[in-house]
């Protein structure tokens, strides 16, 4: 059997939301690994490869982002030239992985981002796989 509470109250009747108390604090590890997860799953790279260094600029969070970038091999391309400007070029994904990354950190953390630069440091070629 269930309890209920009958009421003759309209069912349109609203409740007041409690008002918030206090602050939330995202500490700089929090941010730094936030940042890098994003940038990982962006650059399709494993997120302890990726370094991140926070900075202020005027009261926000300017990003400092260095990662590797995978790409498949050039042999794919000479089989599957369709491949050539898929992803973009490496500038391209870079400007493109800036975009991205700022919109994610802000989403996530709530914390204002000013600025953020990705300094590609190496590449990842991308392995075939086998379907079995």
């Amino acid at each position: 059997m269930s309890t209920g509470v009958l009421s003759s109250a309209p069912e349109t009747a609203t409740v007041a939301a409690p008002r918030a108390r206090g602050r939330t604090t995202v500490t700089p590890r929090a941010l730094d690994r936030a940042t890098a997860a994003v940038a990982a799953e962006f650059f399709g790279v494993a997120a302890r490869s990726v370094r991140v260094e926070l900075s202020d600029r005027d009261g926000l969070l300017a990003l400092h982002v260095r990662t590797p970038i995978r790409t498949v091999p050039l042999s794919w391309v000479r089989e599957r030239p369709t491949l050539v400007g898929a992803g973009g070029t490496l500038r391209e994904r870079a400007a493109e992985g800036q975009r991205v990354i700022r919109d994610r950190v802000t989403a996530l953390t709530g914390s204002s981002v000013a600025h953020v630069t990705v300094e590609l440091t190496e590449i990842e070629i991308a392995e075939r796989r086998r379907v079995e």
